[in-house]
């Protein structure tokens, strides 16, 4: 925008400096967040993250120079460092076994949601001829910032935390709450289950990053967690909605045209994300999408770097055939983005812990997904600009190694409790029932639940 650069000057430093310090704002936020979340709370944490987003929004709509811009980006960073590692966290605490990957998987589609707003605002607001056209989608976001704020206060705190801090009342209140009237019985084993568990958990729990490692299941668990947050900025999405313009120059598209293309792409992938959460994930599970989504990749990245070889954009003999194509072949990678890594990632990277380390686990899975998304943001330039469309090659590589180590390494976990994930990983945990457990249990025995009968 004319008057954006006018204001803040167009070099490509500060440029630079705008996308890096929020990528860092990111990582020191998921940082933070992790304490944050076993002393306060999923529920609190999320209402710090809120906002730091309001107070960095203000800053940034309001900057008055370079350096108040690049403050209010760090302070935006580190709120959505504690939203996007907390928000998933909650949702995975308080969803049903049955449908935790639609509620978890609603991360990416607000997303996707915001990815559209946040483009045709971008693309409505270039038309205006004063400040207002920057200043007003900085300034956007305080509206959504806002409503989490206030929303938020209206849910329950996590059952899971709470019985972490020994509010054991509270955190049956909200199993009872969450289940609603008339299923008091399946209430009752889940909160059974749960209280043993974490309290089983809690006599072994410790605040030091070495309890991630400190068992062969636990250290597993780390390795699926980080690995499918690396993996997805393997994919080389980010490239894509980072870079999309550039791209699509490289295609014979610029100007206005260029912004046009990128806002319809955005709206791809949260359409074909809302068929996969709702429809699919929760009976496929997660490893299947995830192989699929890496080897689809290796697909689209190969046919883009051959469109992209044998048709220079300044050459007289490019085929606009094959540049739409190549077109056709983002668009795809957005669609199968969505119906795999997109949602799959916050899913299984929050579900895999157990209670006493899950606020930790998160924490270090999110940190890297961060630090990678601000590593790939800052060589994917410099990759585009000095060999072209050979960069695209290396993310068919890493798509292929990627595919490959999900197939063998990655297990299911589709349909399990989030204490059946003891079993999945291999861990030994000695649980003492509640003292007052088999009064319970006979009701549940009386009414015929098989399960209960099993237990």
């Amino acid at each position: 925008m004319d008057h954006y650069k006018a204001h803040f000057t167009n070099k490509s430093t500060i440029q630079g400096a705008v996308v890096s310090t929020f990528n860092g704002g990111c990582f020191f936020g998921a940082l933070g967040a992790g304490w944050l979340n076993d002393r306060l709370g999923r529920k609190r944490t999320i209402q710090i993250g809120c906002v730091f987003s309001i107070w960095g929004g203000a800053m940034q709509s309001g900057a008055s120079n370079v350096a108040t811009l690049l403050v209010g980006r760090i302070i935006g960073g580190i709120a959505i460092g504690i939203l996007s590692m907390t928000v998933p966290l909650y949702n995975t605490e308080i969803a049903p076994p049955e449908n935790r990957g639609l509620l978890v998987g609603l991360t990416q589609q607000m997303l996707g949601i915001g990815f559209i707003v946040a483009n045709w605002v971008g693309y409505g607001c270039q038309f205006i001829g004063s400040d207002a056209s920057w200043r007003l989608p900085l300034g956007l976001q305080l509206v959504p910032a806002s409503l989490l704020l206030l929303g938020i206060q209206f849910l329950p705190y996590s059952p899971r935390w709470l019985l972490e801090v020994d509010r054991d009342d509270e955190a049956k209140a909200v199993v009872y709450k969450l289940h609603g009237k008339g299923n008091e019985i399946a209430a009752e084993l889940e909160y059974q289950e749960m209280h043993d568990t974490i309290k089983a958990e809690a006599r072994v729990k410790t605040r030091s990053l070495r309890t991630l490692v400190s068992t062969v299941p636990m250290a597993k668990r780390l390795f699926v967690a980080v690995g499918v947050q690396v993996f997805t900025q393997f994919t080389g999405i980010n490239v894509i909605n980072y870079f999309g313009p550039t791209m699509y120059r490289s295609l014979g598209i610029t100007g206005h045209k260029s912004l046009l293309v990128q806002g319809i792409y955005g709206a791809v992938g949260p359409i074909a994300n809302l068929f996969f959460i709702v429809f699919l994930l929760d009976r496929v599970g997660r490893k299947k999408p995830l192989v699929f989504g890496a080897g689809s990749f290796v697909c689209t990245f190969s046919i883009l770097a051959a469109i992209v070889a044998t048709n220079p954009v300044d050459s007289p003999l490019s085929n606009q055939t094959a540049q739409r194509a190549g077109i056709a072949m983002i668009f795809l990678t957005s669609v199968m983005f969505s119906l795999s890594f997109g949602p799959v990632s916050w899913v299984l990277a929050s579900e895999v812990f157990p209670t006493h380390a899950r606020a930790l686990g998160t924490m270090v899975a999110t940190c890297c997904n961060w630090a990678f998304n601000t590593m790939i943001g800052q060589v994917a330039p410099i990759g585009m600009d000095k060999v072209g469309w050979k960069f695209y090659m290396l993310f068919v590589a890493l798509n292929l190694v990627d595919m490959i180590i999900i197939a063998i390494f990655f297990p299911e976990t589709k349909g399990k409790t989030l204490e059946e994930m003891n079993e999945v990983f291999g861990d030994h945990i000695t649980v003492e029932p509640k003292n007052n457990s088999s009064h319970s249990i006979q009701k549940v025995e009386k009414a015929g639940d098989a399960k209960t009968e099993a237990v």
